[in-house]
């Protein structure tokens, strides 16, 4: 048992980071619709915005899973918030969100428990690359010089 335990939580903890990753895929592609279909080409600044329906009964761009900032998902809290120094986007949105869309997003996944529920903190924006770091959150906007996710 002592031999097996500890390989039974780094996959565990592959998996949450995994997961991580694909809720910060869902996220980008649900910015991209939002941005198109939406909000006049801005973009969210919360998930609760994303995940609201339109006005004309389509369904919300992203699940009720990750239907807040702050929710935690497989061992890590996900947010959106406005990229450093993107400004609003003067429009109407389809769904009434409750914050003006902006030029540029940033979106953060951290592991709630560090070493336990994740060792990576993963990060990304407007471009769509997810980056990660090892050492601690990782700032917005993102560094030039961040490790991307292969």
């Amino acid at each position: 048992a002592a031999i097996a335990i500890p390989g039974l939580l780094r996959a565990r903890m592959a998996g949450q980071e995994a997961s991580a990753i694909g809720s910060l895929r869902a996220i980008i592609s649900a910015q991209a619709l939002y941005a198109a279909s939406c909000a006049g080409g801005g973009y969210a600044v919360d998930l609760a915005d994303l995940a609201k329906p339109s006005t004309v009964g389509a369904a919300g761009f992203v699940g009720l899973d990750i239907g807040a900032n702050g929710v935690v998902k497989s061992g890590y809290i996900l947010t959106i918030e406005a990229e450093a120094g993107s400004t609003p986007v003067a429009t109407t949105t389809c769904n009434e969100s409750a914050n003006p869309p902006v030029t540029a997003f940033f979106v953060s996944a951290i592991p709630v428990t560090p070493g336990t529920t994740g060792t990576r903190y993963f990060a990304t924006d407007t471009r769509g690359t997810i980056v990660f770091s090892r050492t601690g959150p990782i700032p917005n906007p993102i560094p030039v010089d961040a490790t991307s996710v292969q």
